[in-house]
């Protein structure tokens, strides 16, 4: 059998295919350290919008002239980019989003039909809150009951909590798989276990932990996986939700327009089949080739290889902050991914983030879209650093000495 060749990880050869990277900020060279938020983007993804600008630019689908063929095929070319990246056992299962966010909207406004009061949606404190507000909108219009899990001392999730909130009312339980803030990794498989043996149904916000581990949806056995382009080093407004062949079919259209009917009468309406059903109007066309233009250059590495890496920067970086006086890290929980949420005793981490790029070190401070995990770390919001596969050791080193000046001006 032929073994797929994986790229090695040349740092040097990394960096110079994205642009940005090569920017001063400040007088200092850029240490781009806001991963979670959003990846900056190589030049396979820069070119790869700009090329289908510049030569096959047409709207996707019934065009029957060359440029709307070409664009189609580019189009759902991507589609198969981002089965093989979940492996989905077909491209059937995967729509287009504009990202995570709406993926999750999407099977809240599915659930919406046949949610009852009383009902409940499990979710665990970590959440970012685009897999929270979308099941208070059913709290709030339909009666539903959200049930929250909490984590244990090293910000690990209560796998006890979590069996034991899940019972004969769940009809949805709604995880991440990787904290946005902890960085935590959630074992999905045993929760899906848990979820189905109830007959509830389990959507995974894999927004965080597409980046940095390996996944295989028909592994874990979900029936919804959420993943956004911006973070996987793709364009912003476009992201892809999975889905089930039943968990889709179950599911009722989300937005109506073009390309989600099959027939249009003046008295009914007949639906298109999945993915259609769900991409009502123009998709994000010129985002989704980019999307998995980001894919296919992500795929180029070895994930296992990666996240080692990734992990690494993390432990460089933890070490260094542990040696700085008033430093709190958030979230050691055991295999964890590559984002460091700390507090500084004394100072507010928008102060530290302030000072920081006068040093050219991008991080971002804040409640990082997630205030019931604020909440239980008991502070108003954390600054966090997080990695990416181009980052360096020499960037580490770099936010650790613009951490000591920090603290030396606020403490």
């Amino acid at each position: 059998m032929a073994c797929h060749m994986t790229r090695p990880l040349d740092l040097a050869a990394i960096r110079a295919e994205f642009p940005i990277l090569s920017r001063e900020v400040n007088g200092h060279p850029l240490v781009y350290l806001d991963n979670a938020a959003s990846a900056q983007k190589p030049n396979a993804v820069i070119d790869a919008l700009a090329g289908q600008m510049r030569t096959a630019y047409a709207n996707v689908h019934r065009g029957l002239h060359t440029l709307a063929n070409e664009t189609t095929e580019a189009f759902e070319a991507a589609r198969e980019s981002v089965r093989a990246f979940l492996n989905a056992p077909s491209t059937d299962n995967v729509i287009f989003t504009k990202g995570s966010t709406e993926g999750i909207n999407l099977v809240a406004s599915a659930l919406a039909a046949r949610i009852q009061p009383g009902d409940e949606i499990v979710l665990s404190i970590m959440e970012h809150h685009s897999n929270i507000v979308p099941w208070h909108f059913l709290r709030e219009r339909h009666g539903a009951v959200l049930r929250w899990v909490g984590l244990l001392e090293d910000g690990s999730l209560d796998m006890a909590a979590m069996q034991a909130a899940i019972g004969p009312k769940t009809r949805m339980v709604a995880i991440t798989h990787m904290s946005n803030v902890l960085g935590t990794v959630t074992d999905v498989e045993a929760i899906t276990r848990l979820a189905h043996a109830a007959g509830a149904e389990i959507l995974i916000d894999g927004s965080q932990a597409a980046v940095h581990l390996p996944v295989d949806v028909q592994a874990i056995g979900c029936d919804w996986y959420v993943i956004t382009g911006h973070k996987i080093y793709g364009p912003t407004g476009i992201g892809a939700l999975y889905g089930t062949a039943e968990a889709l079919d179950r599911a009722r259209p989300y937005q109506g327009g073009g390309e989600m009917i099959e027939v249009v009468e003046l008295d009914r309406i007949t639906y298109n089949t999945a993915p259609h059903k769900f991409e009502a109007g123009t998709p994000p066309i010129l985002e989704a080739i980019g999307f998995g233009a980001a894919i296919g250059w992500l795929s180029q590495f070895d994930k296992a290889e990666v996240a080692n890496y990734e992990h690494a920067l993390y432990a460089r970086a933890a070490d260094a902050l542990r040696s700085v006086n008033g430093i709190r890290i958030h979230g050691e929980a055991p295999g964890k991914g590559a984002v460091l949420a700390f507090s500084l005793q004394g100072a507010h981490p928008h102060d530290v983030a302030q000072i920081l790029d006068r040093y050219g070190v991008a991080i971002r401070a804040g409640h990082h879209c997630a205030q019931p995990l604020m909440q239980h770390l008991g502070v108003t919001a954390t600054a966090r650093a997080s990695f990416a596969l181009y980052n360096t050791a020499e960037e580490v080193d770099a936010l650790a000495e613009a951490l000591a000046k920090a603290r030396k001006m606020l403490v």
